[in-house]
Formats: C-alpha cells, sequence, structure tokens
C-alpha cells in the first residue's frame, strides 16, 4: 500500500489571527516516493518542523522581501529531514539535512532547497534549526554587524524569551555588554536572568513596566534589538542615547493586522534628536558568510557560552496550523517546533556522534 502524505496548503488569507482548520486546508495524497526523484533531489520525510513569526506575514498580499504563499500553495517552512533516498552526491539515505520542504511529511527537494548539518561535538540536531540554524544566523548577523555592542554599553532585547531574542542577548553578554531583557510572563523573566544570563529582564504586562524600564536603563540604551514593534518600541525611543542603534528585526505585536490601518511611531522624532541609527535587515542578505555565522554559533553552543531554549510540541504535522498562535499568545519560549515523526533519540545521538561532532 502506498505511503500516505499529509500537507496544508494555504485556503484563504487570514484577517488576524490565523484560524486552524479554517486557513489552511489539509490535504492527504500518495507520498512521493524513490521513483520520482530526478538528478539531484532527494526524497525526504520531515522529523521537526520550524515556525517562526514571519510566516504571518507570508499569508498577506503584500510587498515583502518574499512573495506572499499563494491561495492552494503548500506553506512553506523549513525543517530538520531525515533523507529516504537520494540522487544527489551532497547528501545520502539515512542522513539529516536542513529542507525547506514546506508543512508536510514527505517531500522532494532539489539541491537549492536543502542545506547539509555540520554541527561540533557538545550540539544537538534541534540545534540546526534554531540557535545555530537560521534563528542564530539572524541574532548573529544583526546583532553584530547593525547593533555592533561594545564592552560595557547597555543593550535591550524585546521579545528576548522567543527564539531570536533568547540568542540575542546571550551574544550581547559575550560582548561584555549589559543586558536587559522584555518578556511577557514572571516565569520568563525567571528564565533570562537564571538560565540565560541576563542581567535584567523585565515583564512588559506588569503595571509597573514603564517605571521599571526607565530604572532598569539609568543610562540609556546603546542597542536595542527590536522583534515586536509597537508600543514597546516608542517607549525604547524614549530611552535611547546618543548615537545607539536600534535593529529592527520584527514588528511581531503587528504581524496578524499588517491589512489594516496601522499607525505610526509617535515620537519617531527621537531618530533625529538623539542621532539613532535605526536599520532593518533580513538575514538573507548574509547567506554568503552562514558558514562563518555557523561555526561560530556552535563553537559557543558546545563551550556552554549560548544555550539553546526550545519548545517542541507534540502531535504530527496536523498541529502545525494550531501551533503557530503559540508565536503570538506568548505560549512558546525559545525555539517553537513541531516534531511531525517522532524519532528515537538515541538514533540521533548515535547519528550525531558518528556524522556531525567530528
Amino acid at each position: 500500500m502506498a505511503r500516505k502524505n499529509l500537507t496544508f496548503h494555504l485556503a484563504e488569507r487570514p484577517k488576524g489571527n490565523i484560524v486552524p482548520g479554517k486557513t489552511f486546508n489539509l490535504v492527504e495524497t500518495d507520498a512521493p516516493t524513490a521513483d520520482d526523484l530526478k538528478d539531484g533531489q532527494l526524497l525526504v520525510e520531515n522529523i521537526y518542523l520550524s515556525l517562526d513569526p514571519a510566516m504571518r506575514t507570508w499569508l498577506y498580499d503584500i510587498r515583502s522581501y518574499t512573495p506572499p504563499v499563494a491561495i492552494g500553495e503548500k506553506m512553506r517552512g523549513g525543517a530538520i529531514a531525515r533523507v529516504l533516498a537520494s540522487k544527489s552526491s551532497k547528501a545520502k539515505e539515512g542522513e539529516f539535512v536542513f529542507a525547506r520542504s514546506g508543512w508536510t511529511e514527505v517531500a522532494v527537494v532539489g539541491e537549492a532547497e536543502f542545506d547539509t548539518i555540520d554541527l561540533p561535538k557538545g550540539t544537538q540536531l534541534t540545534h540546526a534549526i534554531g540557535a545555530a540554524g537560521m534563528t542564530g544566523l539572524t541574532a548573529y548577523f544583526g546583532l553584530t554587524e547593525i547593533g555592533k555592542p561594545k564592552a560595557g554599553e547597555t543593550v535591550v532585547v524585546s521579545g528576548a524569551a522567543g527564539a531570536t531574542g533568547s540568542v540575542v542577548g546571550q551574544i550581547a553578554k559575550i560582548n561584555g555588554a549589559r543586558v536587559v531583557g522584555l518578556a511577557g510572563s514572571d516565569e520568563k523573566c525567571k528564565v533570562l536572568t537564571e538560565e540565560l544570563g541576563f542581567d535584567v529582564a523585565l515583564n512588559y504586562k506588569a503595571p509597573t513596566f514603564a517605571e521599571d524600564f526607565v530604572k532598569a536603563t539609568p543610562d540609556y540604551i546603546d542597542v536595542y534589538w527590536d522583534n515586536v514593534g509597537g508600543d514597546i518600541l516608542e517607549k525604547a525611543l524614549a530611552r535611547a542615547a546618543p548615537h545607539s542603534r536600534f535593529v529592527i528585526c520584527g514588528g511581531i505585536s503587528g504581524y496578524n493586522s499588517l491589512d489594516q490601518e496601522n499607525h505610526g511611531i509617535r515620537n519617531i522624532f527621537q531618530v533625529i534628536t538623539q542621532r539613532i541609527r535605526m536599520e532593518g535587515f533580513i538575514v538573507f542578505d548574509y547567506r554568503d558568510r552562514y558558514p562563518e555565522g555557523k561555526k561560530q554559533l556552535g563553537q559557543w553552543i558546545a563551550e556552554g557560552k549560548l544555550k539553546a531554549k526550545e519548545t517542541i510540541v507534540k502531535g504530527g504535522l496536523k498541529v502545525a496550523d494550531a501551533a503557530m498562535s503559540s508565536l503570538f499568545d506568548g505560549g512558546n519560549t525559545g525555539k517553537l517546533l513541531v516534531e511531525v515523526k517522532p524519532i528515537d533519540q538515541e538514533e540521533v545521538s548515535r547519528y550525531v556522534t558518528k556524522y556531525l561532532a567530528r
């Protein structure tokens, strides 16, 4: 009997939050097989699917850094995948790769749609999709190339308990900065200070947040990493030091309303008065330097200088659309992954020891 394959296709452009069972159609078909492969292609099965806030912006029909997902198109996304069959010299059957295979269980990917995984001893397979993968690379290049924190400076990170923010704060600490993290719960703030080494963590939902923020930045903000936008960005602008650097990575507070009228930042004049450098960036701009970033991130993880936080949602591919809501309601800490297929962790450990930790 042919293996069946589940795939999510975009059914409609959502207004506001993604609605499980409505925004996407979950379609079952026969899975592709090794017979479908052409030269240079792999047949892969997804193991861990990456969920990221930016995916919500791909569902709008607006001008962006990547074309929108078309109605009826398979939802795009990256995954740690196992190679089932290969006609590529870059990977062989049984290996694990990072595949841009989309929200599906089994897929055929070409050589431009997968990357081999190279991690140092002391790391885990999931790090290749998180702290030592695209998430970590975003933090690494955004902070080192735009933020450029110096020892003794104050770095403030919004969305600090998320996948990118948690790595940003730790890299800033490695560079000798004083780091203030902003998160949405006392529990997450505790993780930031007690596990990840942040100097201060503030709950932006607390009634005393505005006062606490001023107290936490007595010498003002030298580097601000923005994952959130909105009111928190305005508060950060009010605390900006002269010649500070604002790294605009995301604006998750507005991702569910980009198709609606959005009001501008009311105190943008601070950019002039404090001579702020405010710059947006996309990690794809640093594609030719990914090997450099992956090597450094992997080394920091192996040395214990960088800790990778992950939230893994189990239940298979079918829970992916519901799991997306965790990114917008604060349900995840660190990198959010969906376990598409349960995997024997002893198998993974043996694989990492044999193939990756060399």
